[in-house]
């Protein structure tokens, strides 16, 4: 038995994100999302995010979706770090509060907006594999208003066995750290986890969906290896042009040369398969290069 590798946000969005996607979504964000309600009902949406104003950026998550109260919840899964990631949740999620209202609407008809993402590497110094962040004031820590909420979920902090795991959330975390490498369905009592593994079952797919998936996993590994090349590249061109004063200069100049060159490398092959937007968003080039190079 072979289950897909839920890193990918082609796999994330087809056990989360499709059209009966919607009680196994349901029961993962009651697991991990900490509110004061459970979610009882919610609505999956289009993930794009087309600006109302002219000349704002477009973005796009992995998921979106309505709850029954009418918050919202966008949904990432992010494979490697990159400049500016960290600004660029805070800005989708800023734009999907904003874009609630149009012009005369009022204040009041504002909804929260709660941003989950999920990571493949270490964001913050932490032993906790949650993170969440809310406006608080400095010092005594009261909360302004929990209209924004922004929730990361490190997949390297959890270090679990499936049988170790107490919680619904930990099995959650479980699967989707490591579906790819599991090769008989655990025991199961919850019915949505239970579905989630039928989902990602690759028995299920088709040729086309198949080959799909394998693409976006080679995709994952070309930019693990882009990285780890940039950095050896820009070591050793930061020793030979830094020697002494200038070494720590070198080294970073080289780093981001390295990566740039990988990065448009990357984006060639990407070019039939994705559209400019989505590899602008993975990789982090700007939209201009992308363009250029097609």
């Amino acid at each position: 038995m072979r289950f897909l590798n839920m890193k990918t946000d082609y796999a994330f969005k087809k056990v989360f994100g499709s059209e009966n996607s919607k009680d196994i979504l349901l029961s993962f964000l009651n697991a991990t999302l900490e509110l004061h309600y459970p979610i009882a009902d919610l609505t999956i949406e289009d993930p794009y995010n087309v600006p109302k104003l002219q000349g704002m950026k477009e973005t796009a998550v992995d998921i979106k979706a309505t709850l029954s109260d009418g918050s919202k919840v966008i949904i990432e899964m992010q494979i490697l770090n990159h400049d500016g990631f960290e600004s660029r949740i805070l800005y989708n999620t800023a734009k999907n509060y904003a874009n609630q209202l149009d012009k005369g609407d009022k204040y009041t008809l504002l909804n929260p907006v709660i941003a989950l993402t999920i990571v493949n590497f270490t964001m913050f110094e932490t032993d906790k594999y949650k993170s969440i962040y809310q406006l608080l004031e400095k010092e005594n820590f009261s909360q302004y208003k929990d209209d924004i909420q922004l929730v990361f979920i490190e997949l390297p902090k959890f270090n679990k066995e499936f049988e170790a795991c107490e919680s619904i959330e930990e099995k959650w975390i479980y699967f989707i750290k490591n579906a790819r490498d599991i090769k008989v369905m655990p025991k199961l009592t919850d019915p949505n986890l239970k579905k989630a593994f039928e989902v990602a079952n690759t028995a299920s797919l088709s040729k086309e969906e198949l080959e799909l998936q394998e693409k976006r996993e080679e995709f994952i590994w070309m930019q693990k290896s882009s990285v780890e090349k940039a950095k050896r590249e820009g070591r050793k061109e930061g020793r030979e042009e830094g020697m002494e004063e200038g070494r720590e200069e070198g080294i970073e100049e080289g780093i981001e040369q390295g990566k740039l060159e990988e990065k448009l490398t990357i984006a060639k092959n990407l070019l039939d398969i994705l559209d400019n937007e989505t590899i602008s968003l993975k990789i982090g080039l700007d939209m201009e290069m992308i363009e250029g190079l097609r």
